[in-house]
């Protein structure tokens, strides 16, 4: 599904930008861009959430077995509340507060006439996250308590977030 390899995408660039961000050294900045890349690869074939049969343990189990590591998985369990596994680690929690928030963000701009995120601003962003009517599949609660996990306040988590998508996307555009 287009849209889902679109927010393996996004993920990954905002996870790439708090990497750097938090300074996290060279060689682990990989191991956050591919964790958020891979985040939800196992959820078009294993939808059912919540279920130990279901998305992310399937996706995790597989990575697992294939010698990703354990920090990986951990991290992937942990954006999904429902696993009742801690974040713990910084990449957990960065993982978790940049999931939903991409989406948002990512639908934010898709209604714009447009359909551009590069001249997107944080202020509709914001706007349309009040708007519980506006991409109702994404989490408003997820995306406060990854913000405060974070320790960082919302609209700066946003701007963050924003800023991480439109980079992706002028690296994009330029191919």
């Amino acid at each position: 599904m287009k849209s889902l390899r679109h927010h393996g995408l996004s993920v990954e660039a905002a996870m790439k930008w708090y990497a750097n961000h938090f300074s996290i050294p060279q060689n682990e900045q990989l191991l956050w861009s591919l964790t958020g890349l891979l985040h939800d690869f196992d959820y078009e074939q294993y939808p059912d959430c919540k279920a130990p049969d279901g998305h992310p343990f399937v996706g995790v189990k597989i990575l697992d077995d294939r010698g990703y590591p354990a920090e990986v998985g951990r991290a992937i369990l942990g954006h999904a509340t429902y696993s009742g596994t801690p974040r713990d680690t910084l990449m957990a929690k960065t993982l978790f507060a940049v999931d939903e928030l991409s989406g948002l963000i990512t639908a934010a701009a898709l209604v714009r006439p447009d359909k551009s995120i590069l001249n997107l601003e944080v202020s509709p962003v914001l706007k349309r996250f009040k708007d519980k009517g506006f991409a109702r599949g994404c989490n408003r609660d997820d995306i406060v308590l990854g913000a405060e996990e974070l320790g960082i306040e919302l609209r700066s988590h946003c701007e963050n977030v924003l800023k991480a998508l439109q980079i992706y996307a002028k690296e994009n555009e330029a191919q």
